[in-house]
């Protein structure tokens, strides 16, 4: 399921002008608060009408300027997830649920099915107040699949939830388009959630699609760190489990060799992507001897990008991947950190949390 977007609308401090295809997958809107991507979603949902501009789902029109065509939200057949779950607060999850399935034309999914997806067959029975953040997100995600929509669009759904309740969906989600197969936007500004979750990236700055494509080509354009934040620029990299060690470590076979991670929850051979923090890379011009660090990978320098603080990003290759590090001026000129450079990428094990790690959604799927 397709997505193709070229829309014109005045906000307030600039105007929103933004063209962009989503491919099948997890797309992400992703920017800083008050860049337009709200305003985007909204747009394709029908809850806010462009000036000008055209939206299409699979080459169905929902909005056609030119052409007089609006489709009324009910009609557009899309699943929306808010911020907030805004259940009924008088109906039993188990009703919430299904006055979906009394909304949509369709009813084919199963709600029983639906909730084992998403854990909360055990909630039926409770009302939205009783729930916790996460169970309540989880709920409203569900009955969003129950109206059986072309498309899933979710405006920052974990944004107001801590980071406890975070980490207890960001799994969920993953299984959700894994099972389903169904295609997703999702409206972000946590780089966390962007390294996890999407297949596609559509990166917006000030109402504009700056840039859009792979995460793993997105990611690590060193042009971009602005944008994406110079704390979280960072690379992700898909993976294979290759061995669990007695040690407590896992061995994952990347392009580059193998990376060792405290023990991974996934089975030997499992596909993962890997998030790795500019911040955590550490550079040397020849092979390091001595260090406790276990991750040394041979690669080359791609470009170098020099801020105006102390502060200087080196985009490598390493084997068929690209990484981003994070180091001083200092160390770049000490190092000779050039253009075409050959070089060592050192890595902390400890530095990859698990929540950098996302379980069956490898990058370019």
């Amino acid at each position: 399921m397709s997505l193709s977007v070229d829309i014109k609308r005045a906000l307030g401090g600039f105007d929103l002008h933004t063209t962009f295809d989503a491919p099948e997958g997890v797309t992400v809107l992703f920017g800083r608060s008050g860049s337009g991507k709200t305003s985007v979603v909204k747009s394709v949902a029908g809850l806010v009408t462009p000036q000008q501009g055209k939206i299409t789902v699979n080459g169905r029109v929902l909005f056609d300027a030119e052409a007089h065509t609006d489709l009324p939200v009910h009609k557009r057949r899309l699943g929306y997830v808010f911020q907030d779950s805004r259940l009924f607060p008088h109906l039993s999850v188990r009703d919430n649920l299904c006055y979906a399935t009394r909304v949509s034309s369709r009813g084919a999914t199963d709600p029983r099915q639906v909730g084992d997806l998403l854990g909360i067959s055990h909630l039926l029975d409770r009302r939205p107040h009783s729930l916790s953040g996460g169970e309540a997100q989880r709920v409203a995600i569900g009955r969003a699949l129950l109206s059986e929509p072309d498309m899933l669009l979710m405006d920052e759904p974990l944004a107001s939830l801590d980071g406890p309740r975070k980490t207890e969906i960001l799994p969920y989600l993953e299984t959700l388009r894994r099972e389903t197969g169904l295609s997703i936007l999702y409206v972000t500004h946590n780089m966390a959630e962007v390294a996890r979750l999407a297949t596609h990236i559509v990166l917006i700055d000030e109402g504009r699609v700056v840039r859009s494509g792979a995460p793993e080509e997105v990611l690590t354009d060193p042009d971009m760190v602005r944008l994406l934040g110079i704390r979280d620029a960072g690379a992700v990299l898909s993976a294979r489990v290759a061995e669990h060690l007695p040690d407590g470590l896992s061995a994952l076979e990347i392009s580059a060799g193998n990376l060792f991670l405290p023990a991974v929850d996934a089975p030997v051979g499992a596909k993962l992507r890997v998030r790795i923090l500019a911040q955590d890379v550490i550079l040397a011009r020849s092979r390091p001897e001595g260090l406790s660090a276990l991750n040394v990978l041979q690669v080359r320098v791609l470009a170098v990008r020099r801020g105006e603080g102390p502060g200087v990003i080196v985009q490598l290759q390493a084997g068929e991947d690209r990484l981003l590090a994070r180091i001083t001026r200092r160390s770049a000129d000490a190092l000779n950190i050039v253009e075409g450079a050959d070089c060592f990428a050192v890595m902390k094990s400890l530095a990859v949390s698990q929540t950098d790690i996302a379980v069956g959604l490898q990058t370019g799927l």
